[in-house]
């Protein structure tokens, strides 16, 4: 049975995967609008927020790359009508994934105040760092949780399940955002970034039960560790390895930009934090295209449909960069209220108007990069992803962070590196996608 690549069918698993996407970075991007705005503080709270964001999204992308082997492991065995030898998989990847993140909350919890010194991080702020993270940080399992299911459903072709979890998730942080940081007449004090915290690692956890409870009602697959390994369990190893390596190279760069950023002022910090979360929506609203390419590339993959693949991902090439310029027009028609969301603070807001017109501009970029990024996932291309990274990091970004502020370009500095990073990311694998596939298809 041929795979339906048809305007219909895409965007029938495009959209719930981009309102799950959406959903994802609105848990940030909420924190950030209700932290910006409380009485005291405000432009410290926020500048520790953005940098505890920083460092746990470098934690769940680099652990949470399982939802991409899985998805692109059951995609393929999916598409080669197999699906019953890979059942017992997704049990044990998601055991391993959550065993994993408990050490990382052994090794990290009692250093936080080291890690947040090493950002650059003193006094206030510091201190604002360590006791948001140090709540922050228990809602990391139920977040890796959630992501592996999300794989096994992208696998199985289904966005929609994702997309209600997503939701409910950050549906009830906002709810709990204004609870728990503004206080609730004398039933709920005010507990300000604490309590920004809490409310996330509430909405983590419902997540996780609701994926839990999904997962055992609308599907064959049980929680339940079966033995003996399962055979793909080595790929699926080797290919997290894979996205572990690329995913660090990728937070070297979020590091450096919330390390320089912070080592400006605070006033950068936070206006750079508030610039980091719309390019991050950005980004999720895209990967709804990219995710696409993830699920169906694996699929078409295993049918051996070249010329299919490649129409696939110039559809959705097409998309990405529509969307991508909707987010511009919107952004420059909103230009200046988008700031006033986040901040009152005068001085953080001449910070974010000088570069937000970068973000705005190099949302087309990234749709391309992104779209690529999502297929080659699908296809299981995870090593030549890893290189593609590391390139891009340590001779696109870093280079060019370092140059532009070594001429005292301060934010400009960094928005420059993100999109030259951008560059050499997407380019590199439109031309390894191109030499590889289309031989292929000219053989059909």
């Amino acid at each position: 049975m041929k795979t339906d690549i048809s305007f219909k069918k895409i965007n029938k698993l495009a959209i719930p995967a981009l309102v799950a996407g959406i959903a994802e970075p609105l848990l940030s991007i909420t924190d950030t609008a209700i932290i910006g705005n409380i009485e005291n503080n405000a432009t410290e709270s926020l500048a520790a927020v953005g940098i505890v964001g920083a460092f746990i999204s470098m934690l769940v992308w680099v652990f949470g790359q399982i939802r991409s082997a899985i998805s692109s492991i059951i995609s393929q065995y999916l598409g080669a009508n197999k699906l019953e030898e890979i059942k017992s998989l997704p049990t044990q990847a998601i055991t391993i994934v959550v065993v994993l993140s408990l050490f990382v909350i052994a090794i990290s919890y009692p250093f936080s105040e080291i890690i947040f010194r090493f950002y650059n991080a003193s006094g206030i702020i510091l201190m604002y760092c360590v006791d948001y993270f140090n709540i922050r940080i228990f809602g990391f399992p139920f977040t890796l949780f959630t992501f592996a299911v999300f794989g096994v459903f992208r696998g199985l072709q289904n966005t929609y399940y994702p997309m209600i979890i997503a939701i409910t998730g950050a549906v009830l942080n906002i709810i709990l955002d204004y609870l728990f940081v503004y206080g609730y007449a004398d039933v709920i004090p005010a507990m300000y970034i604490k309590g920004a915290a809490y409310a996330s690692v509430i909405a983590q956890i419902t997540m996780a039960l609701i994926a839990a409870i999904l997962l055992y009602k609308k599907t064959s697959i049980r929680l339940k560790i079966v033995l003996p390994v399962h055979p793909e369990i080595k790929r699926l190893l080797g290919m997290i390895l894979n996205l572990f390596i690329r995913t660090l190279a990728l937070n070297l760069a979020l590091y450096f930009g919330t390390a320089y950023a912070t080592s400006y002022g605070k006033e950068y910090i936070a206006a750079y934090t508030i610039g980091l979360n719309l390019w991050l929506l950005g980004a999720f609203m895209i990967d709804g295209y990219a995710s696409v390419g993830n699920i169906l590339s694996g699929k078409l993959l295993g049918q051996k449909e070249y010329k299919m693949l490649i129409a696939l991902n110039k559809k959705l090439l097409k998309y990405a960069f529509v969307l991508g310029i909707v987010f511009i027009i919107f952004g420059l028609v909103f230009y200046k209220s988008i700031g006033t969301l986040f901040t009152k603070e005068t001085a953080v807001l001449e910070q974010f108007y000088l570069v937000f017109w970068i973000i705005l501009a190099m949302q087309p970029l990234c749709a391309m990069t992104f779209i690529f990024d999502g297929t080659f996932k699908g296809l299981g291309e995870m090593k030549y992803l890893r290189n593609v990274l590391i390139f891009a990091t340590l001779i696109g970004f870093i280079p060019t962070l370092m140059l532009f502020d070594h001429l005292d370009f301060n934010l400009y500095a960094i928005w420059i590196a993100f999109t030259v990073w951008m560059f050499f990311r997407g380019i590199f694998l439109f031309f390894k996608f191109k030499r590889k596939f289309s031989p292929l298809a000219q053989k059909q």
